[in-house]
């Protein structure tokens, strides 16, 4: 027991310690990309120099033309056409039928009902009956 829980401790603090490194890193390299000026390195130490573009770009290369067609080219195919309805069908009607006259109306009062009375429901008893194996034994005076 006591080897998982030192494990444990050591996991957490593992995890704890790599957490502050990477938070004080994180920092770190904030730090220096925000500073301007170069650092000022101990002697001993050149930091190599880039070589510099050369000023101008080759120029980009021509753009091809292209051939030019001989001739005359071929017609476009025609799309075909849909069938168009037979006139046969009947046609939809614009106006729709009259509503009829007899619409029965919505009662706005709720009919009165009686319910029938419930049952009568045995009681609950409040008091719980003695068992005599619980019961203390009797004193031994009583004789």
């Amino acid at each position: 027991m006591a080897s998982s829980s030192r494990r444990s401790i050591m996991a957490s603090f593992l995890v704890a310690l790599i957490t502050l490194s990477s938070m004080n890193m994180s920092l770190a390299a904030r730090h220096l990309l925000q500073t301007s000026a170069i650092p000022n390195l101990p002697p001993g130490i050149n930091i190599p120099t880039l070589p510099k573009p050369t000023a101008t770009l080759p120029p980009l290369p021509s753009i091809p033309t292209l051939p030019s067609i001989q001739g005359n080219l071929p017609p476009l195919p025609t799309i075909p056409s849909l069938p168009q309805p037979s006139s046969s069908l009947p046609k939809p009607a614009t106006t729709l039928p009259p509503l009829p006259a007899g619409i029965p109306t919505i009662p706005t009062t709720v009919p009165q009902m009686s319910l029938p009375p419930l049952p009568n429901m045995p009681s609950i008893p409040t008091t719980i009956p003695s068992i005599p194996f619980f019961s203390p034994p009797p004193s031994p005076s009583a004789h």
